[in-house]
C-alpha cells in the first residue's frame, strides 16, 4: 500500500506537526489528524489482526464503521477506534490482538488452521473431557485490547441532564437544515454529531448549498445556531434511545479532558444519521489496502492522504465515481470496475463495465485483483462500494420496524414512531435537501452484488468478528436458519460492530441459501450502545466515596475529642469504641459499664422517616408484617418489613405521634432502601394525596441514654417530660423542649436496659451532648461504641438485619407467626409466606447457641453440620458470636435448620477444619424475663 500525503486536507493544520508511536514505530502527523489518517499517511498497511485467525487487517473506514483499526492508547484507553481518536503529540498507540506488533504477530500461524476452526468450533471441540481445562487459555486469547492497570485512566466524567424541544442527531446537510428550521420555528434545539466538525458529507463531497460550497454553508449554519444558544455537540455519539424519550449521548474527551455523558429528554427526535457503505463480497476481500470508497474520499479531502497510487475502484452503484475522479485529479492511476452495464462513462477515468471482482491477491497487503473475465489488474489500493446501509440503529431502538426497498437494496424505516423522525440517507434518500441544493442529485443506480454460496476462496462477511461466507453456509447446513441464531452461531454482527458493515451481506447470503427474500430473513435486534461508551462516562463522578458516599455523624468532632476509634457501619462512619489500649478490653469495659450504671450512645443514623396523611395507618398496615393501625398515639411497636418474596428486609420500631403521623425508625444501613420501598408502594397502591413521606434522618440527631441509672441522668436535663413508668412506659414516646426547641423522647431499648432515645435537630446535637456529658460525670457515664452495643443486643437475642438474617429469612424463622395467622388485611409479602418453600419444616431458624466444649468463643460463620451416609452437610451457621462480660462466658446466635424444635440438642460446628460443639438454646441469654427494662 503506497498511500501518500497530498497538498490538501481541510481538517489538518500543517503548521503544527506532531509525533506519536504505533507499535514502537514513530508516526509523523499534523494537528487535526486522526490516528487512522496518520497511519495511512505514513504507509502503515497493517493496523491490526483479525479476532479469530489473526489475519493482517488494514483500514476499512473513516468513522464509527471501522471494524479493523482498534487500538490501545497508553494511559488507560483500550479498544479505541483509530478513526475516531485524534492524534496527539507523544501518544503511545498499540495494536490490539497482536504480539509483539500488528505487522509481526506470533499468532499469525492460526490462519493456516482456519479450516479446522470454523464458526462455533469451540462449542463442539472443548466440551470433552472438561471445558474448564481449556477455558483459561481460550479467554486469554479471546480478548482484544488490554487494560493498563497501572495507568491512572480517564478522569471523572461529567454527566449532564438536558431537556429540549428537538434533538437532532447528525449534523450533515439534512440534520443542519432540520436544526435551523426548528430554531427558526422558535423551538429549543440540541444538535449532535459524532464527527469532530459539523457538516457530515459536505466536508468531503463537492456540493453547493444555497449557492455556497457545502463546507462553508455548514459552518455558517452552525454559527447561526450557536449565536441563538443552540447546544451544538461535536465529537458526540448518540449511543442509545431509551424509554420516555431519553437519549444517551457520549462526547469524546480531547486534550486530556474526560468524556462527557449527556442524558437528553426531547419532545421530538430527528434522526439524520446517514448511511454506511457496504463491502463488496469477493475472495480475500479482507486484505489490507481494500477500503471503503467513501472512506478513501474522506482521507483524501479531509486529511490530505491518497489511499494509493495504482487504484482500483470497484462499485455496484454510481456514488463511488466521485472518489475515482478525486484520486485521479490528485495524480493516482485509477481504474473503475463497474458491476453495472450501459452506464454513462465519465471522462478521464478508465472504466470497465459489466465486470466484477472475483478475488484479491497479495501478501500482507493487496497487490492485484482478478476480474470475472479472467483479467488481472495490479493495484496497491482497492476501494469498494457495495451500496449503502441506512443507519437505523436508533430508530430500531425506539421500537421502529424496518421495510425493504429493492430500488436501493437496503432496509429503511417503516412505520412512524411517535416523537421520532428519520430524514436523509438514514431514510433511504441519498440526495441533498432539494430546497437547498436545487436539482443536485446523487445517482445511486445500484445493482445487486451479494455473496454467493460455494465460493472457492474465503469471502469475508464480518471483518470485525472474522465471519466468512462459509461460516454462514455451515450455520444453514446445521439448521440455524433464524437470523438471531445465525448471529449467535457465527457471531456475525455482534460485539462493538453491531452489524454496521456486515449485516445486510450476511442476510443476503442466508436468503440465497434458504430460498427466501432478504426481508423474509429479517433483521437482528439492534442494541445500545451504537458505539462503545467508556465505563468512566457511565460512572461519572461516582467513584470512591462518590460512588458510595460515607455518611458522617453530626457529632463526629465530639466523638474524636473523646478518643473514639471509627469504623464504617452500613455506610456510616461511627465510633467502634473509645479510648486507647487493646480494642477487645475497651469493648468489654464499655459493655460491662452499660449494664452496671449508665452509658451514652450516638444513635443518629437510625431511620427517622415520617409517614403522614389520612391513609398513613392503612398504608403502613400494608408495609409492615405486623398490624400497626391499632397502635395508639404516643406508643411504639417493633415490627418487620418484608420483600415481595416474603423475606425479612428490615426491622425496627414504628412510632405513632398522632392519628395521621408516624415515624418509621428503620435500621441505620437501610434508610435509603426503606425510603425507596415506601415511595414505590405509595405510588403503586395508594392515593398520593392522602399519604406523604419525608425522610428526616439527616435533619435529626438521636442520643441514647441506657442503663440502670438512665432515668436519673435524664432527669437532670429537665426536658419537660415526666419519666415515670405510668407517664412514659417502655415503648412510649413523648414531646419535650430543649433550649426552646421541641425534641422527641422515646423509651425504646436495643440493650435490654432502661433506655431513652432523645431526637433533636442536628444543629442542637452538640449542645445536648455537652450537657449530658457534663451532668453524666456525677453518674459515671460511659461512652458506648457500636461494638459494645452489639454485645449487649446479642445477650438479649435481638437481631441485626443482614447479620442474623441471610436474605432468605422469613418471620416464621424467628418464631413470629401470629401476623400471618391473624392479620386481616393484605400486606407486602403475604402471598409468598404461604408457599411451599416458606412452610418447609427444615428451614433455618433463629436460635441461641451455648458453647459446651470449653474452647471459647464460637467463630462467626462456622457451619453447623449434620452427618449422613454421603458425608457431612451444612445445616446452618453462626451469625453472631461474642464473649459476654456480664455472663462471663461466650454467647452466640445462629440460623440452624429446624432450630426452634431442637432446643437442648447439641450440634457440631465446623470452621477451618476445627470441630466445635454447642447446644441449641433460646436466643435471649441475659435477663430472660425482661425485668431490667423497667428497673
Amino acid at each position: 500500500m503506497t498511500a501518500w500525503r497530498t497538498e490538501d486536507g481541510t481538517a489538518i493544520d500543517r503548521t503544527r506537526p506532531l509525533r506519536f508511536t504505533f507499535d514502537g514505530r514513530v508516526v509523523e502527523a499534523y494537528t487535526g489528524d486522526t490516528v487512522a489518517s496518520a497511519l495511512l499517511a505514513n504507509g502503515v498497511a497493517v493496523v491490526g489482526r483479525s479476532f479469530k485467525y489473526h489475519r493482517p487487517r488494514g483500514l476499512w473506514g473513516a468513522g464509527v464503521e471501522e471494524p479493523n483499526a482498534l487500538v490501545d492508547i497508553a494511559g488507560g484507553m483500550p479498544n479505541g477506534r483509530a478513526t475516531q481518536i485524534l492524534a496527539a503529540d507523544g501518544m503511545v498507540v498499540r495494536s490490539v490482538n497482536a504480539e509483539p506488533s500488528a505487522a509481526n504477530d506470533r499468532h499469525a500461524f492460526l490462519d493456516a488452521f482456519s479450516r479446522f476452526i470454523p464458526a462455533a468450533f469451540y462449542y463442539k471441540t472443548f466440551m470433552f473431557p472438561d471445558w474448564h481445562r481449556f477455558e483459561p487459555r481460550i479467554r486469554q486469547m479471546a480478548g482484544l485490547g488490554t487494560l493498563d492497570t497501572n495507568a491512572d485512566g480517564p478522569g471523572l466524567a461529567e454527566q449532564i441532564n438536558h431537556h429540549c424541544d428537538v434533538l437532532v442527531i447528525g449534523a450533515g446537510p439534512w440534520g443542519l437544515d432540520a436544526a435551523r428550521s426548528a430554531l427558526r420555528a422558535g423551538r429549543r434545539v440540541v444538535l449532535c454529531d459524532d464527527g469532530a466538525r459539523a457538516g457530515g458529507s459536505l466536508l468531503f463531497h463537492e456540493e453547493q448549498m444555497e449557492g455556497k460550497p457545502g463546507a462553508e454553508w455548514a459552518e455558517n449554519v452552525v454559527e447561526e445556531l450557536e449565536r441563538a444558544g443552540v447546544l451544538v455537540l461535536t465529537g458526540t455519539t448518540a449511543f442509545g434511545i431509551y424509554d420516555h424519550g431519553l437519549v444517551g449521548l457520549n462526547q469524546r474527551g480531547v486534550d486530556g479532558v474526560s468524556d462527557r455523558l449527556f442524558r437528553v429528554r426531547a419532545k421530538s427526535i430527528v434522526l439524520a444519521t446517514g448511511a454506511i457503505e457496504r463491502p463488496l463480497p469477493f475472495g480475500n476481500n479482507d486484505l489490507p489496502g481494500i477500503m471503503s470508497a467513501e472512506a478513501a474520499l474522506v482521507y483524501l479531502r479531509r486529511f490530505g492522504v491518497a489511499a494509493g497510487r495504482k487504484v482500483v475502484v470497484a462499485t455496484n452503484n454510481g456514488l463511488a465515481y466521485e472518489t475515482a475522479e478525486a484520486l485521479a485529479a490528485a495524480g493516482a492511476d485509477v481504474t473503475v470496475v463497474d458491476y453495472r452495464t450501459m452506464r454513462q462513462v465519465r471522462s478521464g477515468i478508465r472504466v470497465l463495465q459489466g465486470r466484477t471482482v472475483r478475488s484479491a491477491s497479495g501478501k500482507g497487503a493487496v497487490n492485484a485483483v482478478l476480474l470475472s473475465d479472467g483479467s488481472t489488474l495490479e493495484a496497491d489500493a482497492v476501494l469498494v462500494s457495495g451500496g449503502f446501509t441506512p443507519t437505523v440503529h436508533l430508530y430500531c431502538q425506539a421500537q421502529g420496524k424496518l421495510d425493504w426497498r429493492d430500488d436501493i437494496l437496503a432496509f429503511v424505516p417503516g412505520r412512524p414512531v411517535a416523537g421520532v423522525e428519520v430524514i436523509g440517507a438514514a431514510a433511504g434518500d441519498f440526495s441533498l435537501p432539494p430546497d437547498l441544493a436545487g436539482d443536485t442529485r446523487r445517482d445511486l443506480g445500484i445493482v445487486a452484488a451479494w455473496p454467493k454460496p460455494d465460493a472457492k476462496e474465503r469471502v469475508w462477511i464480518d471483518l470485525q468478528n472474522d465471519v466468512t461466507a462459509k461460516d454462514v453456509e455451515l450455520a444453514v447446513r446445521e439448521n440455524f436458519v433464524s437470523v438471531e441464531h445465525l448471529k449467535r452461531y457465527t457471531t456475525l454482527g455482534m460485539a462493538t460492530d453491531q452489524g454496521k458493515t456486515s449485516n445486510v451481506n450476511g442476510l443476503a447470503l442466508m436468503a440465497e441459501l434458504t430460498g427466501r427474500r432478504i426481508p423474509e430473513v429479517g433483521t437482528t435486534t439492534y442494541r445500545p450502545p451504537f458505539t462503545p461508551v467508556p465505563l468512566a462516562s457511565f460512572a461519572g463522578a461516582r467513584s470512591g466515596t462518590r460512588m458510595n458516599p460515607l455518611r458522617r455523624l453530626p457529632l463526629e468532632k465530639e466523638h474524636r475529642a473523646e478518643g473514639a476509634v471509627f469504623r464504617e457501619y452500613g455506610g456510616w462512619l461511627r465510633p467502634a469504641f473509645y479510648g486507647a489500649g487493646p480494642s477487645e478490653e475497651r469493648i468489654q469495659e464499655e459493655a460491662r459499664a452499660a449494664r452496671d450504671g449508665v452509658a451514652l450512645f450516638d444513635g443518629s443514623p437510625l431511620g427517622k422517616i415520617e409517614v403522614l396523611g389520612p391513609d398513613a395507618a392503612s398504608f403502613l398496615d400494608f408495609i409492615y408484617y405486623n398490624t400497626v393501625s391499632t397502635l395508639g398515639a404516643g406508643r411504639c411497636r417493633y415490627g418487620f418489613i418484608l420483600t415481595e418474596a416474603g423475606n425479612v428486609y428490615d426491622d425496627g420500631v414504628l412510632v405513632r405521634l398522632d392519628e395521621n403521623h408516624f415515624i418509621v425508625s428503620c435500621s441505620s444501613s437501610h434508610v435509603a432502601g426503606v425510603h425507596a420501598l415506601l415511595e414505590e408502594w405509595r405510588q403503586d397502591r395508594f392515593d398520593r394525596r392522602r399519604v406523604f413521606i419525608h425522610d428526616a434522618t439527616s435533619e435529626m440527631a438521636t442520643l441514647t441514654i441506657t442503663g440502670p441509672r438512665a432515668r436519673a441522668l435524664l432527669e437532670t436535663i429537665d426536658l419537660g417530660v415526666l419519666l415515670d413508668d405510668q407517664t412514659l412506659p417502655h415503648m412510649a414516646v413523648a414531646s419535650g423542649i430543649f433550649e426552646g426547641t421541641p425534641v422527641r423522647v422515646a423509651r425504646i431499648s436495643f440493650t435490654g436496659e432502661r433506655s431513652y432515645e432523645i431526637s433533636v435537630p442536628a444543629d442542637l446535637a452538640g449542645a445536648l451532648w455537652s450537657r449530658l456529658r457534663r451532668e453524666g460525670e456525677d453518674f459515671g457515664v460511659t461512652l458506648l461504641g457500636l461494638e459494645a452495643l452489639m454485645i449487649l443486643r446479642a445477650e438479649k437475642g435481638y437481631i441485626v438485619i443482614g447479620k442474623d438474617t441471610d436474605g432468605t429469612s422469613r418471620p416464621m424463622d424467628f418464631g413470629l407467626t401470629a401476623p400471618l395467622e391473624k392479620k386481616k388485611v393484605e400486606f407486602l409479602g403475604r402471598r409468598s409466606l404461604i408457599t411451599e418453600d416458606a412452610q418447609r419444616p427444615d428451614r433455618r431458624q433463629f436460635v441461641g447457641l451455648e458453647i459446651v466444649d470449653g474452647k471459647g468463643v464460637l467463630p462467626t460463620g462456622a457451619h453447623g453440620i449434620e452427618r449422613n451416609h454421603s458425608g457431612i452437610r451444612s445445616a446452618g451457621f453462626v451469625t453472631s458470636s461474642y464473649f459476654s462480660p456480664v455472663l462471663q462466658r461466650p454467647i452466640a446466635l445462629g440460623l440452624i435448620e429446624r432450630g426452634l424444635s431442637r432446643m437442648g440438642e447439641i450440634v457440631e460446628f465446623q470452621h477451618l477444619r476445627e470441630l466445635r460443639r454447642a447446644r441449641i438454646v433460646a436466643p435471649c441469654a441475659f435477663d430472660t424475663d425482661g425485668g431490667r427494662l423497667h428497673a
